[in-house]
């Protein structure tokens, strides 16, 4: 099986879902799934569909883009199962993280004053 994702692939997906990740919320099977949801979250909430431009933005979106999506996929991994973790707060830290991650990059994404010329010209 290949990585089906636009914005990220597996080993980034893994590498943030961390150590204690379960190992079947890991597999590709697994993140490819989590990726088309995330992708299409990042698409819905910026009300702008990133999946049909893609190879035309710049290295700068595209960055951002792999933020989000591999850090929204990583949540998905982490909570298909936080028994890898010695503490429910442990998992709730590592999950802190990967949201503000998230909620950071798609206000980024979505704000129109500063960044939407950028975005359109990317």
């Amino acid at each position: 099986m290949a990585d089906t994702g636009i914005f990220a692939t597996t080993a980034e997906v893994q590498r943030k879902a961390g150590a204690y990740a379960n190992s079947t919320a890991t597999t590709e099977a697994y993140i490819n799934d989590f990726m088309t949801q995330a992708e299409s979250y990042i698409n819905v909430q910026c009300q702008y569909n990133f999946s049909d431009v893609y190879s035309s933005l710049n290295v700068d979106v595209k960055g951002l883009l792999k933020e989000v999506a591999s850090s929204k996929s990583a949540m998905y991994c982490l909570n298909y199962d936080l028994n890898g973790f010695a503490s429910l707060a442990e998992a709730q830290t590592v999950l802190n993280v990967l949201d503000t991650a998230v909620t950071r990059g798609i206000e980024l994404l979505k704000e129109k004053s500063k960044n939407q010329a950028f975005l359109i010209s990317a």
